[in-house]
């Protein structure tokens, strides 16, 4: 069976297989279908995400093994449960020591004469494969048949590698900029079976039924891979695909749709009020001194990673493209979106060719006039295969780099705003353009409010939103703190909109939070810069805010719960309630304040949640979004999954909807602006026809129903036809 809804486990070495079957009980009775797995193939011992793969061959011993696994299954099987599983097809770990991954110990040793040779995405020019490890004055050792260097160890002789400075790029294609992760050419239909045997074993024997794939922009020929895929598997896959503003998901891809990002921006923006946009980027201007204008952060950004990071992939790819090395890299900066998707041999399809030639135009008139413009777009396009391929491949990174791990930590006057394909200049978000959009989802795709990699949980923007209908209020409390403490402008506003939504926090994570920030952002410091000066200052920072503003951070908090709390249940119900396949972030059943990873993959606590769905304690703004998480996901195992989205007519505070003639959706939006106004007044939303039970408060109604009478209770409201 298709997964209904998903509930995604972070597996460490201390919460493996045993752990999580020891909750099927209670995630049978939360409402879910399918448990959602991070990585279980072996990775390094001690990574407490597995994306970093170091043998295909094994299910991950820290978390049981193969035998663990199996018994998972079985135990949720009891449970009326099945098993997603995240798949890492792009790329495996180069590990510290070096022949912790067999088959890249193979081809450090025996160079393209290695069978794992075809494995890798090298670039043997010279006949080796640099490795960037190199970042001191000592010398490598010998040790028998190892030459050491520090905790690395690779073959020697060194006939096949050369060992060159860390901060060069790497002799092969890597995960974005990580140089610890190696491109996989799983293209190669060899090496697919090779990785995916395990996977796929599992598959057939019933064990796993469903998909996520990793990162399918980094492959060679992601329509390719997810054809071959579905062809081995047949089960329920969705793509991890970033698709920003109306781009769309190519409609040759054999999968059932993404895994839900475009569906979190959407909803984020549903409750933010676009009348804030201009106080809140006036103040992020005086507060910052960055500029108003996000695209020219964006552009400054992917121009610095592309210089600082990316020499080496494009000058790989400036070999096979040719024509004008600057003009390749103004080209690869103006690209909008993740990838164009381009088969070499095949006509060029319409939205690509668009996509790059548009690019090319904005490139162009950041260039000399007669720079080779269309000559390079032609080749990226219609040029030799490799050159098509690379240039796909390298989009991706830039975009990442450039733009989630830089611009998004530089353009900041609504942080609820900047997640992964967000928009963070574009507040509008008005019921009539969701309608639009939900109309059009998938019933088979994910959705998504929270993930292991979002820059910050759905209540931190629950918290954030109410921001965009108080900036007043938000700028004299800012002004107030900044007074009392400041360190560095490029950074400040940033941490006061993370203290005051992630409250209450303590030093030691929100040092974390901001150090990594300030590393990300590379105004000041950054991942290859370090300044321990600058990182003194800002735990300086951290401490003194926390110990000088923290009572009034607090009292602010406090003073928006209400609104925070609306737009948290508001936002959840929308979610688990529209076509899709609704995923729920470990914990985020009920309030979760955490920010970008590694903040958000800390235990969660299971036994508070057990005892809550037993109806024992809870905080108020807890209990109610468990009661809307678990009457959703119930009432979604009753519903089918293709009912139709139907838009309700209600006033700019609501967003109302009916799937199909089984169940209605009704949640409050801009909840501040409500109260300001006095509240629902005489405002009515008429129900299609028959009777409905609201499943959160037990209410029944029919017909035309005063908001004020159907939201007295919850600011959401949740119903079933009788």
């Amino acid at each position: 069976m298709d997964p209904i809804s998903t509930y995604r486990i972070q597996l460490t070495p201390d919460f493996g297989f045993a752990e999580v079957a020891a909750l099927a009980p209670y995630l049978k009775d939360l409402g879910i279908s399918h448990v959602y797995l991070s990585p279980i193939l072996q990775a390094a011992p001690e990574s407490r995400h597995g994306y970093d793969v170091t043998d295909h061959s094994r299910i991950r011993a820290e978390f049981g093994g193969v035998e663990g696994l199996r018994a998972l299954s079985a135990t949720l099987a009891e449970h009326g449960l099945g098993i997603v599983v995240d798949i890492v097809p792009n790329h495996m770990t180069v590990p510290v020591p070096e022949s912790g991954n067999a088959p890249l110990w193979s081809v450090l040793k025996e160079g393209q004469a290695s069978p794992y040779a075809p494995w890798f995405d090298i670039d043997w020019t010279g006949g080796k494969v640099s490795m960037p490890v190199i970042g001191d004055d000592t010398e490598p050792v010998v040790d028998g048949d190892v030459l050491r260097y520090h905790d690395h160890e690779f073959p020697f002789p060194d006939t096949c590698y050369r060992l060159v400075d860390w901060r060069e790029g790497p002799g092969y294609r890597r995960f974005f900029d990580v140089s610890s992760l190696i491109g996989l050419r799983v293209e190669d239909p060899e090496v697919f079976d090779a990785t995916h045997e395990v996977i796929l074993g599992l598959v057939e024997e019933g064990v796993i039924q469903g998909l996520r794939v990793d990162h399918p922009d980094g492959l060679a020929e992601p329509r390719g891979y997810l054809s071959r895929l579905r062809e081995a598997s047949g089960v329920w896959t969705v793509a991890e695909k970033i698709l920003i503003g109306s781009e769309q998901l190519p409609a040759d891809w054999d999968c059932d749709g993404t895994t839900g990002y475009e569906v979190l921006n959407r909803i984020t923006r549903l409750f933010v009020d676009p009348a804030g946009r201009e106080p809140l980027l006036e103040l992020f201007v005086a507060q910052t001194g960055m500029p108003s204008d996000y695209a020219t952060v964006v552009r400054r950004s992917k121009r610095e990673v592309l210089d600082l990071f990316f020499a080496a992939e494009i000058d790989r790819l400036h070999a096979v493209v040719g024509s004008d090395r600057e003009t390749l890299v103004e080209l690869l900066a103006a690209m909008p979106v993740y990838r164009a998707y381009v088969v070499p041999g095949e006509p060029v399809p319409e939205i690509a060719a668009s996509t790059v030639e548009a690019a090319g135009r904005v490139a162009a008139a950041r260039l000399p006039e007669g720079a080779p413009v269309a000559e390079v777009v032609d080749r990226v396009l219609r040029g030799p295969a490799e050159a098509v391929t690379r240039f796909q491949q390298t989009c991706g990174p830039v975009m990442a780099k450039g733009v989630e791990d830089t611009a998004l930590y530089r353009w900041y006057p609504l942080a609820c705003l900047n997640e992964v394909g967000g928009e963070p200049d574009h507040f509008a978000g008005a019921p009539g353009e969701f309608h639009t959009f939900a109309r059009e989802m998938s019933p088979t795709a994910m959705t998504t409010l929270s993930t292991h990699d979002t820059k910050r949980s759905e209540d931190v923007r629950a918290r954030l939103a109410v921001l965009s209908e108080l900036p007043g209020e938000w700028a004299a409390a800012v002004g107030e703190w900044s007074s009392k403490v400041s360190f560095d402008p490029a950074l400040d506003y940033l941490a006061w909109q993370n203290l005051m939504a992630a409250w209450p926090i303590g030093p030691d994570r929100f040092f974390d939070y901001l150090f990594k920030a300030a590393r990300e952002a590379k105004t000041s410091i950054s991942w290859a810069a370090p300044d321990p000066a600058y990182e003194a200052g800002i735990r300086d920072f951290v401490s003194r805010a926390i110990e000088e503003c923290g009572t009034s951070v607090a009292e602010f908090a406090a003073g928006i719960e209400p609104y925070a709390r609306s737009n948290s249940l508001g936002q959840k119900l929308v979610q688990l309630m529209l076509p899709g396949v609704p995923d729920l972030y470990w914990g985020n059943e009920i309030t979760d304040f955490s920010l970008v990873d590694p903040d958000n993959r800390r235990p969660v606590d299971f036994p508070l949640r057990r005892r809550m769905l037993a109806g024992e304690g809870g905080s108020p703004w807890d209990e109610a979004k468990l009661l809307v998480t678990v009457q959703a996901l119930n009432l979604r195992r009753r519903l089918d999954p293709a009912a139709p989205y139907v838009p309700l007519e209600a006033g700019e505070h609501v967003v109302a909807f009916a799937r199909g003639e089984r169940a209605v959706t009704v949640a409050t939006r801009l909840p501040a602006g409500l109260a300001r106004r006095g509240g629902w007044g005489s405002e009515a939303i008429t129900l299609p026809h028959g009777a409905w039970r609201d499943l959160l408060t037990g209410a029944e109604h029919t017909g035309r129903i005063p908001l004020a009478h159907l939201l007295s209770t919850y600011p959401v409201a949740l119903l079933e036809r009788e």
